[in-house]
């Protein structure tokens, strides 16, 4: 009986630590692979899932045996947590484990966007040389803006505050007396907009924060401030960043993040000709070492749920 499902990517080495103990069935495309994810799910005690393996409704009906889902990173859109719970089936998310990875990334599409003079290299080698049209701006003396102030926001305003940017960050849900603001100025979510030369969102998707930066909020940023989610899809409406982006009313986009995932050809044709806009594909907490790290952290977890039962 397989009593480990992994469906998406994972470390090898956590994999082969997994093996020494249980029996497990690793297919990193199983996701794709509907029937076949059923059918190993109706005998396994627990599921490793990323963000696309969506444990709710069918799959979650056909996991008769299920202990335990093992998240590969902390975010639970694609998990029905009311349907795990009133089953008793405990639900681990690798907390910290990619906190590093996504600080790293929203910091350096930040400091990409800012400066603008990253795409000129067939410029350059055809002897142009756009010397003039690629003069962009420092990081140091801007102010970022930090929508939400968790872990990962955290490691931002770290970094951030070492180049010399000043950090500002709204969260309803942290007193501006705790600790943990540090040297981050807590403001109200529309004095941060407009003022901010750089926003960058760390919330969940709740019902709160489905478009949270829709086009009223986008028209509160400066004309020339940067707008980044490596968070949640859902939480920006795109259609209304492109729209701001093309009119000069925002300076610059990067999303990693996407209201349907993965993008096909029509939902992406919205961001066609759309300028200083990274779009990637929800790597921004996945490095090779944060990879190692929530990998480790999540077996380890699933490990020592199964071994208590």
């Amino acid at each position: 009986m397989t009593e480990i499902v992994i469906t998406e990517f994972m470390d090898d080495d956590a994999v082969a630590d997994l093996r020494t103990r249980y029996v497990v069935h690793y297919d990193a495309a199983l996701v794709d692979k509907p029937d076949e994810l059923l059918r190993l799910a109706a005998e396994a005690r627990a599921l490793i899932v990323r963000n696309r393996t969506q444990v709710r409704g069918p799959l979650l009906t056909a996991a008769t045996k299920l202990e335990c889902v093992g998240r590969l990173g902390v975010g639970l859109d694609n998990i029905d947590v009311a349907a795990c719970e009133a089953r008793g089936i405990a639900v681990h998310l690798a907390t910290g484990a990619n906190d590093l990875a996504v600080a790293e990334y929203v910091l350096t599409t930040a400091m990409m966007l800012l400066r603008g003079a990253y795409g000129s290299t067939a410029d350059v080698v055809q002897g142009t040389w756009p010397r003039n049209r690629l003069i962009g701006r420092e990081a140091a003396g801007k102010r970022l803006g930090l929508v939400g102030y968790g872990g990962i926001a955290r490691e931002v305003a770290v970094r951030a505050q070492a180049l010399g940017m000043t950090v500002c960050g709204y969260d309803p849900y942290l007193p501006s007396h705790d600790l943990r603001w540090g040297q981050t100025m807590a403001m109200a979510l529309d004095a941060l907009l407009a003022t901010s030369d750089v926003v960058s969102l760390h919330v969940p998707l709740t019902s709160e924060t489905r478009d949270l930066m829709n086009a009223q909020r986008l028209a509160r940023m400066k004309a020339d401030a940067i707008l980044i989610n490596a968070a949640r899809g859902g939480v920006v409406d795109e259609a209304a960043v492109v729209t701001a982006l093309k009119a000069g009313k925002l300076g610059g986009a990067a999303l990693d993040v996407f209201d349907r995932e993965p993008l096909d050809t029509t939902a992406g044709a919205l961001f066609a000709d759309c300028p200083n806009l990274i779009l990637t594909p929800h790597i921004a907490g996945v490095t090779i070492e944060s990879n190692v790290r929530v990998s480790r952290v999540t077996a380890e977890a699933v490990a020592r749920h199964l071994a208590a039962r």
